[in-house]
Formats: C-alpha cells, structure tokens, sequence
C-alpha cells in the first residue's frame, strides 16, 4: 500500500509563538497513524528547526521547506539551499506550488533543476503540479499537468523517482471557494498516475503517493480520501487550525 500523507503547507502564516502552540496542539491529539502513513509540516524557514525539534521523537511526523533554490550556493541574497536545508536534517521539500509558479514566475525547467538538488542532498520533493481555471474551462487539463511532468519529472531514473510525493493542486480551487468534485480529484489523479506508468512502469506508478491540494478541509477530507488514487494532502488553510487539520489525519486510510 502507497504512503499516506496528511502534509500542512503553513505557507507565510503564524508567528514563532503561534507556531509552537500549533505544533503543540496537534502533536498531543496523539492521533493513531496506521502504519505508512505520515504527517508532514511545511512551516516558513525560520521555523524549521523549532519544528524538527518538536517532532523528533514522534514516529511518522515529518518537517518540509515550503521552497529551495536550485543553485548549491552562490551570491542569491535572501534565498536557501537543498545544502542549508539538509545540514539542519530537513527531508522533504515542497517544490512547484502553484503560488511559486504564478507569484514567482518558476518554470518547469527550473523546478526540474530544484528536484535535482533536492535529491542530490536526499531530500524528498513534494512536487506540485495543476491547472489553472482557464485551462479547466477550455478541458485541457491533462495536456496541460502532463507538460509539467514531463519538463520537471521526467528525466529522473525509476530509483530516483521512487522519492518524489506528487501533490495535484486545481488551482481554480486554491482560496476561491471553489473546491474539485471527488470525482474531478480522482479522475486527474488516475490520470497521472497512468502517465507515470507510461513513462516507467504500472509497478513504479503504484508506488508514487499523489496528494490532492485543493482546498482539502475537515468536512470533505473523508470523501476525498477515500478514492483510490488520492493518497493524502497537502493542506493550506486548515492545516492551520488545529482541530481541523487533526481531523484531516484521522481521515488517512
């Protein structure tokens, strides 16, 4: 069986003190994780070694960066590297969110670049991909989350790709208020990973978690959940109330 993920994606939200009751908070719901499945926090950066503190004797928790460079090192004013991130035991990275993509102008090819360094410093990519409204209303979704796979996933070797999380997001439903129908979510999630079986194997594609990131909250996580190709979250705003981003975990298969 795939992974599970419940992964909250903070994003730039909460002061130093209420990031630690945040943590605080959901750590001592003592929720029982079945075995694979896994919480990840992405919290801002001055927060990730509060983070991987608080979490390091809890089994199946798990700390992100929300974003790194794709250069080692170099003269980048105000950026951090895969490097940085993995000498303060960081494993996993969120790569691609559609936020760097609109926001930040990031390209697929410099999001290949990214999980490069990523996995050169072991560390996992959670690599985000989707689409926007109008790719939706014009019914060119696949073409258009195919592209990105192709441009930023696709030069990797099956070992490599093994430790890549996938995260779909709609973008149309990112804050709107409009959130995919479990159908809708299901329907790109099979398709990706019918992608990724066309590219290296069924057996590689079944293995690949592909978490949903669409405005997932406490009272359609269970729906969502449930379909056979959603393998967890990646959570924005519920993720920073507590008691629903709890909720969210305990919806896990």
């Amino acid at each position: 069986m795939r992974k599970q993920i419940a992964a909250a994606n903070w994003k730039m939200n909460c002061t130093y003190q209420q990031a630690e009751k945040l943590l605080d908070e959901v750590l001592q719901s003592e929720v029982n994780l079945s075995y694979g499945s896994e919480v990840i926090f992405a919290v801002p950066f001055p927060y990730l070694i509060m983070a991987n503190s608080e979490v390091a004797d809890e089994p199946n928790y798990s700390v992100a960066a929300q974003n790194c460079h794709q250069k080692k090192s170099g003269a980048y004013t105000g950026e951090v590297s895969a490097e940085m991130l993995r000498s303060i035991a960081i494993s996993y990275c969120i790569v691609g969110h559609s936020e760097r993509r609109e926001y930040f102008q990031e390209t697929n090819q410099a999001l290949a670049e990214k999980i490069n360094v990523c996995l050169e410093h072991d560390i996992s990519p959670i690599f985000c991909c989707g689409e926007p409204l109008t790719v939706r209303e014009a019914a060119k979704q696949n073409t258009y989350v195919e592209t990105q796979m192709i441009e930023s996933l696709f030069h990797l070797s099956e070992t490599q790709l093994k430790k890549i999380i996938i995260a779909y997001e709609p973008i149309w439903a990112i804050g709107t208020g409009k959130t995919a129908s479990t159908q809708q979510a299901q329907e790109m999630h099979a398709f990706i990973r019918s992608i990724l079986a066309k590219q290296y194997s069924a057996e590689i594609a079944d293995e690949i978690p592909i978490l949903y990131g669409g405005s997932m909250k406490a009272s359609n996580a269970p729906e969502l959940l449930a379909s056979p190709d959603v393998d967890g979250g990646l959570v924005g705003g519920a993720s920073l109330i507590a008691k629903e981003f709890i909720e969210i975990m305990k919806a896990l298969k």
